[in-house]
């Protein structure tokens, strides 16, 4: 994290674009060139592929997307299918709002909104704690605009390159995106979301086999519900 985030507001969104610049964008572009090959492998245009990641901006939402397009299922159907795995910001929305000061919850937070993702929400859960209150938006705002400004580009690119890219490599690309976030997550201090992060890791393979289809849902849940009571039971003790 850049020092300049705590001189001033305006440093500290300059700040968070220069750290994204790295390491969170190169991940997400990566990710955004294999979805844009995989738009090309589906039949969906150039426009429409690229779309989804301007508005969307959630590679499972637009991987849900592009698969149900080409299946060729109502716009309801597609809709509400986006939405659902979309669901899963809400809880973490709710979790960043209350690190943000209340002079600075303004309407344009709606907007900002927008550029969540799992690499901005885990890089601000490890990073927030050591930003000064009132540069929190500004660093998120940097951070998190420049991922978005990237992934446009980089799905065009993924678009234009496919044919060129070996199946295997465009859905290793994909996966960076959630590596990168679970191993940036894994630094965060929490003993609850360590906690986590092992019980839903040990218990998705077990549970992927019972219910393919729901196994992530399920496995967050149980996850996140153990490690809350195991952590209040840990606390309890010492």
């Amino acid at each position: 994290m850049s020092k300049m985030v705590q001189t001033s507001t305006r440093d500290a969104l300059w700040a968070g674009c220069r750290d994204a610049v790295g390491v969170p964008a190169a991940v997400l572009v990566a990710g955004m060139i294999g979805f844009g090959a995989l738009g090309h492998a589906s039949g969906l245009s150039i426009g429409l592929t690229t779309a989804t990641s301007f508005f969307i901006y959630a590679l499972p939402g637009q991987v849900v997307f592009v698969e149900m397009v080409a299946l060729g299922a109502s716009g309801f159907a597609v809709a509400l299918a986006a939405a659902l795995t979309a669901a899963r910001f809400l809880p973490m929305t709710l979790t960043l709002l209350p690190q943000i000061p209340k002079e600075d919850r303004r309407r344009s937070l709606y907007v900002s909104a927008h550029f969540i993702s799992m690499t901005s929400w885990a890089v601000m859960m490890r990073d927030f704690a050591q930003i000064q209150g009132s540069h929190r938006m500004a660093y998120f705002t940097g951070f998190g605009m420049t991922c978005w400004a990237v992934s446009t580009p980089a799905t065009v690119l993924g678009y234009l390159l496919a044919g060129h890219v070996p199946t295997p490599v465009t859905v290793g690309l994909v996966m960076l995106n959630p590596l990168f976030f679970l191993l940036s997550f894994t630094e965060v201090r929490a003993r609850a979301s360590r906690l986590a992060l092992l019980i839903g890791g040990l218990s998705g393979p077990i549970v992927y086999g019972w219910a393919p289809g729901w196994s992530i849902l399920i496995c967050g849940l149980i996850g996140g519900t153990a490690a809350f009571f195991l952590d209040l039971a840990l606390g309890k003790k010492n």
